[in-house]
């Protein structure tokens, strides 16, 4: 089975939807996020136009999961050191050097597993600052913080996993 990159990410961008409507649940985080925002069921219900928020929220995830693709997936980085020998066809040293090196590494650190190690630690050392930086100049507390860096982390954690399992990259997307 082969994904492209396009694919898997615009996949992967379901993720933060799907975990959402989960981790935003009434009986899940739900009413302790109301709760330190100062909601009310009622106010959650006025007029937002709620098909625009899921659509923006599909587009920036579908960024998060382009970006963190090249976090989850080693062979971005191999790519990204050899770019300009490839790109240049007169050396055909840096071809079959790239070649080589995907044929025997390609898939080398390719899992669910793996990629979910990477999103939890772009989690942790991303999404965790920048949400306790805004709250802490936002004047909120500990369990904002905690609700919603939770939830970046987990996000980030099965976007990872996906994309490191399913996202083809190979030798052939570069030529």
């Amino acid at each position: 089975m082969h994904f492209n990159m396009l694919i898997t990410s615009a996949l992967a961008a379901l993720i933060p939807l799907f975990v959402g409507m989960v981790w935003y649940h009434p009986k899940v985080f739900g009413t302790a996020w109301m709760n330190v925002n100062g909601f009310s069921e009622d106010k959650m219900k006025e007029g937002f136009n709620m098909p625009l928020i899921f659509g923006l929220t599909f587009v920036f995830g579908f960024f998060i999961a382009f970006g963190l693709s090249a976090i989850v997936i080693h062979q971005f980085g191999f790519f990204g050191m050899l770019q300009h020998q490839v790109a240049d066809v007169k050396d055909a040293a840096a071809l079959d050097f790239f070649a080589k090196g995907f044929e025997n590494y390609g898939n080398e650190f390719r899992t669910f597993k793996h990629g979910t190690l990477h999103g939890t630690i772009a989690g942790i050392t991303l999404a965790l600052p920048i949400v306790a930086i805004n709250a802490l100049f936002e004047r909120r507390g500990f369990k904002y913080i905690a609700i919603h860096a939770g939830y970046w982390i987990v996000c980030l954690c099965l976007m990872g996993g996906f994309i490191c399992q399913f996202a083809d990259v190979t030798a052939e997307m570069f030529k």
